[in-house]
């Protein structure tokens, strides 16, 4: 039989987000998994020279496996070679595309719950664009349907080829061979690994690196670790750990391993946006590509010559970076990052290191989770500080985000519409961003705050709002999953907090 991607899609519910493919697993039934498969293999055929090989890994969820052997069968029944590269993070599988010239595939659903799984490709180059999406899902599949059982499930799945190692040893050795086998010497750093697809991966790097690690908090149970929206329970184990066992610093990630996580001496988790601007000055990068809700320390910083604001979504990020490349002149480095930490380098980058020697490392515009949490490490130890040292230096701006979990799409999107055609922002949440008048009367009380007015409105992705505070309420349907979320920022971090949790009292009430 011939069905169409958009057929797949509509019937299944299982779309394109910020990320790749994602939906529950119920809905990523192995025909859904198999078509998307057989249309990316029939997309690259057209449009970029390859070789008949893929090359496919995966997260530790417990569906992953399954959908793994889906994507062996699509491989085999185009007629394609599949190279098996085993359980590794995603920038992993894409640095091992890149420098082999082959399309690969990432089953992974990153950060969001273990009901859920996702597939992300790489072309031959990196991660897919846009338009690549869009010449995914136009494609039609030929296949037979009698390999199936009624729930789309295979009913004769192929067996995981042998894990071909190479991926995850040039990975292993992507950032010794660059900053140095010293470049982490007398540093103590903590590896939360939790249930992380990386997690012996990033001890075996720090410690090629020269650093002292110190393991802790395995689990073989999946735990949804979200760097945006992080868990009082993950704070609180990272304070202990700190708290009871000295370190320099704690490393984490998420899921796949592609976003970070980095805590400070004390255990206190760094926000992504602010981590991408640290670890962007440590590599002494030119331009920045980033999304539209990252700090705005950024700008106020002064370290950077040209940047881009986008669009939520490594996809944008990617496009973003592309068009702060300099055709005329290669020493102009460009990189990008989230607000989730993932950090993206768009260009080689040629650095000169204490030992005097000069090397370069090769561009990965895909996010990785290791380089921004390694960079920062190294500036510390090069310049005898601490990574509490290095925030000080960033102008006071402070970002948090929360998201109304289980809040439908369209819910969300109809809201923000209400909220932009009515003008409701002042109204909504223009008391929470009040400050106290400056003029305080000799006798009396002190004057009410007064209730604040939007000054800006910035729709490159959801509805972000600057009042006259100079404080920024920013909301937007997630797209990766059913979840409102809201970022916040201000210009101290107790005041963000609290501006927060008013916006999320605020958004819990559109429940009703």
């Amino acid at each position: 039989m011939s069905i169409s991607m958009q057929e797949v899609m509509k019937q299944s519910g299982v779309a394109f987000g910020t990320s790749g493919a994602r939906g529950l697993v119920t809905a990523m039934t192995d025909r859904v998994c198999y078509v998307y498969a057989r249309s990316f293999i029939k997309y690259c055929e057209a449009s970029y020279k390859c070789d008949h090989t893929i090359a496919i890994a995966g997260d530790l969820r417990p569906s992953t496996e399954r959908i793994l052997k889906a994507l062996v069968k699509a491989g085999e029944d185009s007629s394609w070679k599949v190279i098996y590269c085993g359980r590794i993070p995603s920038p992993a599988i894409a640095l091992y595309g890149i420098d082999k010239a082959l399309p690969t595939i990432m089953v992974t659903g990153s950060h969001i719950p273990a009901d859920r799984n996702g597939i992300k490709f790489n072309h031959p180059q990196g991660e897919i664009t846009k338009k690549d999406e869009q010449g995914i899902v136009s494609q039609s599949v030929d296949f037979d349907e009698s390999i199936f059982d009624a729930k789309g499930m295979l009913k004769n799945a192929p067996a995981l080829p042998a894990v071909e190692t190479e991926a995850e040893e040039n990975y292993c050795k992507r950032y010794p061979e660059f900053f140095g086998a010293k470049a982490l010497q007398g540093l103590t750093i903590g590896v939360y690994q939790h249930s992380a697809v990386g997690r012996d991966i990033v001890v075996k790097v720090l410690e090629s690196l020269g650093a002292t690690v110190k393991p802790f908090a395995r689990s073989e149970t999946f735990i949804p670790v979200d760097t945006e929206a992080i868990r009082k329970e993950d704070e609180d184990l990272a304070r202990d750990f700190a708290h009871k066992d000295f370190v320099d610093a704690i490393f984490s990630t998420d899921g796949d391993s592609d976003r970070p996580l980095l805590a400070d001496d004390v255990g206190m988790w760094l926000r992504g946006d602010v981590l991408g601007i640290l670890a962007a000055q440590a590599l002494g990068i030119k331009r920045i590509a980033t999304p539209v809700s990252c700090n705005t320390s950024l700008e106020k910083s002064g370290s950077f010559e040209r940047i881009c604001r986008t669009r939520i979504g490594s996809p944008y990020v990617i496009a973003g970076m592309e068009s702060l490349v300099d055709a005329n002149d290669k020493s102009v480095s460009v990189a990008g990052y989230e607000a989730n930490g993932g950090f993206l380098l768009q260009t080689n980058l040629t650095r000169s290191f204490e030992d005097g020697a000069t090397r370069t490392l090769p561009a990965l515009p895909t996010r990785d989770a290791l380089l921004p949490m390694i960079a920062v490490m190294v500036m510390v130890r090069e310049q005898k500080m601490c990574v509490v040292d290095l925030l000080k230096k960033l102008p006071k701006r402070f970002t948090l985000s929360d998201r109304l979990k289980e809040f439908p799409t369209e819910v969300s999107k109809a809201k923000l519409a209400e909220i932009r055609e009515k003008k409701l922002g002042a109204k909504l949440f223009g008391a929470l961003t009040a400050k106290p008048s400056k003029f305080k009367p000799k006798d009396g009380p002190a004057p009410k705050p007064f209730h604040g007015e939007v000054v800006s409105i910035d729709e490159t992705d959801g509805y972000r709002m600057e009042f006259d505070s100079g404080d920024i309420v920013h909301l937007r349907p997630s797209g990766n999953a059913p979840e409102f979320r809201c970022y916040v920022e201000t210009e101290a971090k107790d005041r963000s907090a609290e501006l927060l949790a008013g916006c999320m009292k605020v958004m819990e009430s559109w429940r009703k």
